[in-house]
């Protein structure tokens, strides 16, 4: 398993350099049937990515570019890889740094090796089943389940909040929260650097009442479970216990559009 993390680690670093290079030029952008933006460091990260996954392994790769893949093909495959090139590509096109290359390994369903990279900054998290979570940052590495959590916690909780999908839905988890803690604060970060946040133990709860597909999901997913959080499915609670017993999203499912859920870091309750 260390082998392959090393791998997925030069694969994703490789990945980043192209982004890089598109970032540093002018930025042409496309937009594909449902108005998301496409530009050509999504499609150059998705061809480094894919040509090193299969000198590396047998398994298949499913992402935003195979997604019309029939599920009764891939309802059956144990072992694959999912990806997603250039996750936050509004905030690539806007240039303020909070994108990611995202490569997770899911097995029967579920995450079980995750690396994020986020170039522009040149930080990369990564984590999985039976190592652990650690963040390489200025090639220092840290232990993630080393961190301790703010010394303010329970008293204050921060929550993360996406800066494009604060619904009415989302106001009200937060306001729900503010019943059980003294004072709740929220902070945003783009892609999937927020359910880092977590695992990191800079942040406690990302509610995410807004859609999301898979590939955005499942790398950080890993890493957040190696660092003992969890991902579960949201639904309408009168009391934050409640969440304890939900279940936690699942990956390769015939609609990959994962279901509103709340991330939260390890001990959080």
């Amino acid at each position: 398993m260390k082998d392959l993390i090393n791998e997925l680690i030069k694969i994703s670093k490789e990945a980043g350099k192209e982004i890089l290079d598109v970032y540093s030029s002018y930025i042409s952008v496309e937009y594909k049937e449902d108005k998301s933006p496409l530009t050509e460091a999504d499609k150059r990260s998705h061809q480094v990515i894919t040509d090193s996954l299969e000198k590396i392994s047998s398994y298949p790769v499913l992402s935003e570019e195979g997604k019309d893949i029939p599920y009764n093909e891939r309802k059956n495959w144990e072992y694959f890889w999912m990806i997603d090139p250039l996750d936050g590509t509004k905030e690539f096109i806007k240039r303020n740094g909070e994108f990611t290359v995202n490569i997770a390994l899911i097995h029967k369903n579920r995450p079980v090796l995750g690396v994020v990279y986020a170039p522009a900054i040149d930080t990369l998290y990564y984590g999985g089943k039976d190592i652990g979570a650690y963040k390489i940052n200025n090639n220092e590495t840290a232990d993630l389940n080393s961190i301790k959590p703010s010394e303010e916690y329970p008293k204050r909780i921060t929550v993360v909040a996406s800066k494009s999908h604060l619904n009415e839905e989302t106001k009200e988890f937060i306001k729900m929260l503010e019943n059980f803690y003294e004072n709740v604060e929220t902070t945003s970060i783009g892609s999937s650097l927020k359910i880092c946040l977590l695992a990191e133990k800079k942040a406690d709860i990302y509610p995410r009442i807004a859609p999301t597909m898979e590939w955005d999901t499942a790398a950080a997913h890993a890493v957040l479970n190696a660092a003992g959080g969890r991902i579960i499915r949201y639904e309408k609670i009168q009391n934050l216990q409640d969440l304890k017993d939900l279940p936690e999203i699942e990956y390769n499912k015939e609609n990959l559009l994962n279901p509103h859920f709340v991330a939260i870091r390890s001990d959080v309750f």
